[in-house]
């Protein structure tokens, strides 16, 4: 890699590790999506293999009810497993973006009903059926797109959960689907010794970035949190329709 190819993936890394810092996701969202410019998607989903699991397992680790909510959430998060290999080779074989497109317009869409104050909620009595249900299509978009948002974050955030709780809950679900697709992509040739190696180095601007949003996450309220999550996810829906169109 030349000089200026690593100071973009650099810079790339800053960028989505402070976007997940703040809102608790949007790091492989950002990343594949950018990076999209210079290598195929399935060669930017393994880059992302070694900066996923560090910033999800530090994302787990600083939230408050680990073991409850793991409990709550172990069926949804068997199915991504299972959906995600049932999908294995999608990613490679998606050239004309038809899937990120989809994927943008439900985050769009998903993104301003929140903005719009509507508070959808999963009656308790329902987690049983639909955890493994969005699990397993979790999983199978994961495949799909390298980027594991829908449905797992509507899911989980119609839970209920407070803000330091929803963000471990995602980072949960984030580091499932992270182990799932690395598996496949080990299987498929794209994640190798040499791409792991290049994946660690992206580690270090991914947590620079990231510990810099959670800063920032810090100082703010539960309203404006909530504020930053949909518009969050707004943004990030609106690029990846603005790049499988592009």
């Amino acid at each position: 890699m030349d000089t200026s190819l690593l100071l973009f993936i650099a810079a790339t890394f800053v960028l989505a590790g402070f976007v997940k810092g703040v809102i608790g996701l949007g790091l492989p969202t950002i990343a594949v999506g950018v990076l999209g410019v210079v290598m195929a998607p399935a060669q930017a989903a393994a880059l992302l293999a070694i900066p996923n699991i560090a910033t999800n397992g530090w994302q787990i680790a600083t939230g408050p009810k680990l073991g409850s909510t793991l409990r709550r959430l172990w069926p949804m998060l068997a199915a991504i497993c299972i959906g995600t290999w049932a999908g294995a080779g999608l990613l490679q074989q998606e050239k004309d973006g038809s899937a990120t497109l989809w994927l943008g317009l439900a985050l769009v869409l998903y993104a301003l009903v929140g903005l719009k104050a509507a508070k959808l909620r999963v009656p308790p009595t329902w987690e049983g059926w639909l955890g493994p249900v969005i699990g397993f299509a979790t999983g199978v978009v994961t495949a799909a797109t390298g980027v594991f948002v829908l449905p797992a974050v509507p899911y989980l955030q119609a839970l209920g959960f407070d803000k330091d709780e929803l963000v471990q809950a995602l980072g949960l679900s984030f580091i499932v689907s992270t182990l799932a697709l690395s598996a496949g992509l080990i299987g498929a040739g794209a994640l190798n010794l040499t791409v792991a190696g290049h994946s660690v180095l992206a580690l270090v601007p991914a947590l620079a970035g990231m510990a810099a949003g959670q800063f920032i996450r810090g100082r703010i309220s539960a309203a404006t949190f909530r504020l930053c999550f949909f518009a969050g996810l707004l943004g990030l829906g609106g690029y990846l329709c603005w790049r499988s169109l592009g």
